[in-house]
């Protein structure tokens, strides 16, 4: 991984890096919150030898009060000393050892200077007992340097209180700002390694040079995410403009994003050019029908006839996404009911495009999709028109892969952010198995703009949002003679539908 693979994961996860990081600021305050408040207050003493009356005794005698402060820092934290202070400050419910716990003491270097820290739970009780105990160490000094003394002799070396401790105006512990600091430094740790750890499990398509990576195949399409696409309104408008009313319908994203789709497919094998294509994905819910109808009606703008074929005899969608009639179509031709002209139905203002949906649903698709019926039908129907199959996924039942094995090839259609590479990867094996060939891969719903910076963000949707508002003249959505390939006129066609099955809406085109 390079410096911008890096920055590209923290992009992606940015949300979580920035939540996870106020996680940690926030359960590090809180944490204070909880903490009980510890007020610290500092109280001192010297070791001082009697008086000095000259140059050389008072020396001597710092010299010695210096090597008897050292030797009374051990007799300062003694037990003698806690219960001398729990007499002084009448502490009954505290043991010698509590008492321990909560001072500090210390010898500053070649010093006779005692100093003592005490922590209390009230600012008054904290400077008490710092006082309490340089009090008590005194006490214990006195004693243990008259030991063994008559009450006319006396030492020498007395310790005395050198700094009264003052009344603490604010807690020591816990350290508000200092928990602050951590909790934001270790949620920000634990946020970068979540989000490297999502990027490496995380197995959700995201990234269309990844795709190519991880399958071998070329994404040939990326179609952009529309919020207002539903059951009822997911074809978008082939020839932009402000003049339809069903604005979900006028997304220019989309529509563009389509006709980079048909063109690609224009380029893709020029010697022999696929007629026949199943449109298929590893699961459902991933957006082949709305892929296919887009794309059959930006084909037939650009003046090529197409038929779209619903094989999905399971949960067929084609004539509903259409608005077309649902009860006739596919299984009638395979079973002789009806003759194709009965049953096709015309789409649109261009007479170009043509719908045969599926029927009724029959308790046998496999064998039907797979029959010779099946396939002579395929083969006339491509004698005057590009046919597209919206066949059912890959991974539940055998289906598509059972069209692709008897047609040009299949088209898998992914869905970003949903769609995994383990299961795209199982869903190609599964027309490998049947020496199926893929054309490629579209990856559907992406994002208008990539947080990962994948490459594959519709970054320019402020560009068509623009247009919208400044110009009038609707855009032509044909693009030139040379990038389509016209029907040969001089092919007898007969996709002729009855009169009665003509367009039901030429408004939807």
């Amino acid at each position: 991984m390079e410096l911008t693979d890096y920055w590209k994961i923290l992009r992606a996860h940015w949300i979580s890096v920035l939540g996870i990081t106020v996680l940690g600021v926030l359960v590090a305050f809180g944490w204070s919150l909880l903490q009980p408040k510890v007020y610290s207050a500092d109280a001192s003493g010297i070791v001082s030898v009697g008086i000095n009356k000259d140059i050389g005794t008072a020396m001597a005698g710092e010299s010695y009060s210096k090597s008897r402060a050292k030797s009374y820092l051990d007799a300062a934290k003694s037990r003698t000393v806690a219960e001398y202070v729990i007499s002084d400050l009448k502490l009954k419910d505290t043991t010698p050892e509590q008492l321990l716990a909560r001072v500090s003491a210390q010898n500053p270097l070649d010093t006779a200077t005692l100093k003592f820290s005490a922590e209390g739970s009230t600012p008054e009780s904290a400077r008490d007992l710092a006082e309490a105990w340089v009090r008590a160490v005194g006490k214990q000094v006195s004693e243990l340097e008259n030991v063994g003394g008559n009450s006319q002799e006396k030492s020498i070396v007395v310790f005395r209180s050198l700094d009264s401790a003052q009344l603490p105006t604010s807690p020591t512990s816990p350290n508000t700002k200092l928990a602050l600091v951590i909790g934001l430094a270790a949620g920000f740790v634990v946020a970068i390694l979540y989000a490297f750890l999502r990027n490496v499990f995380d197995r959700r398509i995201r990234s269309a040079v990844k795709v190519e990576a991880e399958t071998g195949l070329s994404v040939i399409g990326t179609v952009p995410f529309n919020k207002n696409f539903d059951n009822a309104h997911r074809i978008v408008s082939s020839h932009g403009g402000n003049d339809l009313e069903n604005t979900r319908t006028q997304d220019h994203a989309v529509a563009e994003a389509i006709r980079e789709l048909r063109t690609n497919l224009q380029f893709m094998d020029v010697d022999n050019p696929p007629r026949i294509i199943v449109v298929s994905s590893a699961l459902p819910g991933e957006g082949k029908t709305t892929v296919i109808a887009n794309l059959a009606q930006t084909i037939a703008a650009s003046g090529q006839r197409v038929v779209v074929v619903d094989g999905d005899l399971r949960r067929p969608t084609v004539a509903k996404t259409f608005g077309l009639l649902t009860t006739i179509g596919l299984t009638d031709v395979l079973i002789g009911r009806a003759k194709l002209n009965e049953v096709l139905q015309s789409w649109g203002e261009t007479d170009n495009l043509y719908v045969l949906g599926a029927g009724s649903v029959p308790p046998n698709p496999s064998e039907l999709l797979g029959s010779n019926v099946m396939h002579k039908m395929l083969e006339d129907l491509a004698q005057h028109a590009i046919v597209l199959i919206d066949a059912p996924p890959l991974l539940p039942v055998t289906d598509a892969a059972i069209l692709t094995a008897r047609t040009d090839g299949a088209l898998v259609v992914a869905r970003a952010g949903k769609s995994t590479y383990d299961e795209l990867k199982r869903a190609l094996h599964n027309l490998e198995k049947v020496k199926g060939r893929p054309l490629g891969i579209i990856i559907n719903g992406v994002p208008r703009k990539s947080s990962g910076g994948d490459g594959y963000g519709y970054q320019y949707y402020t560009y068509y949002n623009r247009r919208d508002a400044g110009d009038e003249s609707p855009r032509s959505s044909h693009v030139p003679a040379a990038e389509s390939t016209p029907v040969d006129e001089t092919e007898p066609v007969e996709l002729e539908p009855q009169r009665h099955m003509r367009r039901r809406d030429r408004s939807r085109a």
